[in-house]
């Protein structure tokens, strides 16, 4: 399976625009014989690396809704919505300051939907959010692998899959990165997941690990 509206050049990654004509945070736009497309920098996108380095999509034909923890100022989040424009795409982010990029983007990307809030508290927010087929996360916390697997109790379907943008330095600065990985896993375990993969996101991220998860 690959990801739908996603072009490779070689080792350039665009993402068919959802919106053509218009960048969303001054990348490169360009046109290709089916449409424009938008520059998607792995350098700038933990899931632009992650694809490149072959990470695997989620069952695609069974994406009904998206849950996304950590939005930032919306780069990772207006690719994502681009390569998949039909799925609803809930996003969490706490920080004021970031979240108002995120409502200008749901302004232009109806199917976007930011939410102001901790995603430590998913309790707050899973009314709105319901239930999801797919969870991604890309937040520098030390408690990173707790923080997913909340949420994963409180939105993922059974059997939904996940993707955890692990930052082993946001976690110690002191233990090897085999260590946290390991500590990871374990504290995914122990919330009933599966973690079905496991991928290194080097050259373009350093000490940052994927891991694919299934509930």
């Amino acid at each position: 399976m690959e990801w739908p509206n996603l072009r490779k050049e070689g080792r350039e990654l665009y993402t068919r625009s959802a919106r053509p004509g218009r960048a969303v945070y001054g990348e490169a736009l360009r046109p290709f014989e089916d449409g424009e497309y938008r520059e998607f920098d792995p350098w700038r996108s933990k899931l632009a690396a992650y694809i490149l380095r072959d990470g695997p999509p989620p069952e695609i034909p069974r994406l009904r809704k998206l849950l996304y923890l950590g939005g930032a100022h919306g780069t990772t989040v207006s690719h994502l919505s681009d390569l998949l424009p039909q799925v609803p795409l809930f996003v969490v982010e706490k920080s004021p300051m970031t979240f108002a990029a995120l409502l200008a983007l749901a302004k232009d990307r109806r199917w976007v939907h930011p939410i102001l809030a901790d995603a430590h508290l998913p309790e707050r927010y899973r009314a709105d959010v319901g239930t999801v087929e797919f969870l991604y996360q890309d937040i520098a916390q030390r408690d990173q692998a707790a923080i997913f697997a909340e949420n994963a109790l409180a939105c993922l379907r059974p059997h939904g899959e996940g993707v955890l943008m692990l930052k082993v330095r946001s976690v110690t600065q002191r233990r090897s990165v085999g260590q946290v990985i390991q500590e990871t896993r374990r504290t995914l375990s122990e919330h009933g997941l599966e973690v079905t993969g496991q991928l290194s996101l080097a050259p373009f991220a350093r000490e940052h690990i994927a891991l694919t998860v299934r509930s």
